[in-house]
């Protein structure tokens, strides 16, 4: 399905009906990766999974900045433009910073959050993320995006707990989003950039933090994830000591689809 924003066209699958289950996928991914929670989850509820501009079916304005704040935007005229309210958002790697002012907002539409091996607050501090994010931020990595698609093919291999399962079908359906090497500088490469160009995002979402304390939370976490280590989930348990807490320890940064099966029975435990 397609709907036209201010922005640009958006693509998104909505499958069941019930009460409504929003996905926020992250980078260098799309829609595509829910689609074992949509596949489960949509025999009891409304999934709804958009594809951000740029990305999987959406169209890709070359005007739009493609940071998280401005996906955030757009996110959240897409949840205006479909009446959606009283949501479960569930959100992984930058789909946290993205979907989280949902969930931040005076007046919530969120009332219940799953999160996967995302982060809601600034890494210049984090010398185990800043060194790599100003590298890959900076003109090496600019090159890097554009001739090696080094996001899609060097980041994401490498952050799988079990690389083997990153199968060449499944590669192939992110890689084909791709193929276009301006395409991965305007969208992939401006997301690297903010990892640490974005501060003022992640700050404000952090100083809000404590609104999530509001509602019912749970964190899975794959434990082999090469960018999110487990010091980054013993964080969230310190901000919210009252989060449920998943953990797999054989999965890299994608558990929902190196562990599907797990994800959905701790899922489906959550929102009983």
């Amino acid at each position: 399905m397609r709907v036209a924003l201010a922005d640009g066209e958006m693509n998104y699958a909505d499958e069941g009906s019930g009460p409504p289950i929003l996905f926020v996928h992250g980078t260098p991914t799309n829609s595509y990766e829910y689609r074992h929670l949509i596949a489960a989850l949509s025999k009891r509820f409304r999934c709804i999974a958009p594809d951000h501009l740029g990305f999987g079916e959406s169209s890709r304005p070359r005007s739009f900045a493609y940071t998280p704040e401005a996906h955030a935007r757009v996110l959240n005229e897409f949840v205006d433009r479909l009446g959606l309210n009283k949501l479960t958002l569930v959100v992984h790697d930058f789909g946290g910073p993205i979907g989280l002012p949902l969930a931040l907002a005076v007046n919530p539409r969120v009332n219940r959050l799953v999160m996967l091996n995302t982060w809601a607050w600034p890494i210049d501090d984090d010398p185990k993320m800043a060194r790599p994010a100003k590298l890959i931020g900076g003109p090496l990595g600019r090159f890097l995006y554009r001739y090696a698609n080094a996001s899609l093919r060097l980041i994401m291999p490498s952050a799988y707990g079990d690389k083997r399962k990153l199968t060449k079908a499944i590669h192939r359906r992110y890689l084909d989003v791709f193929r276009d090497r301006d395409a991965r500088v305007l969208v992939l490469h401006a997301l690297a950039k903010s990892l640490l160009g974005s501060r003022a995002h992640y700050q404000s979402l952090l100083d809000r933090i404590e609104r999530l304390r509001e509602m019912p939370v749970l964190i899975v976490w794959g434990m082999k994830d090469s960018a999110f280590q487990p010091y980054q989930l013993e964080r969230w348990r310190t901000l919210l000591p009252g989060a449920q807490v998943e953990m797999i320890e054989g999965a890299g940064h994608w558990p929902h689809e190196e562990e599907p099966s797990r994800v959905i029975e701790a899922i489906e435990r959550f929102l009983k």
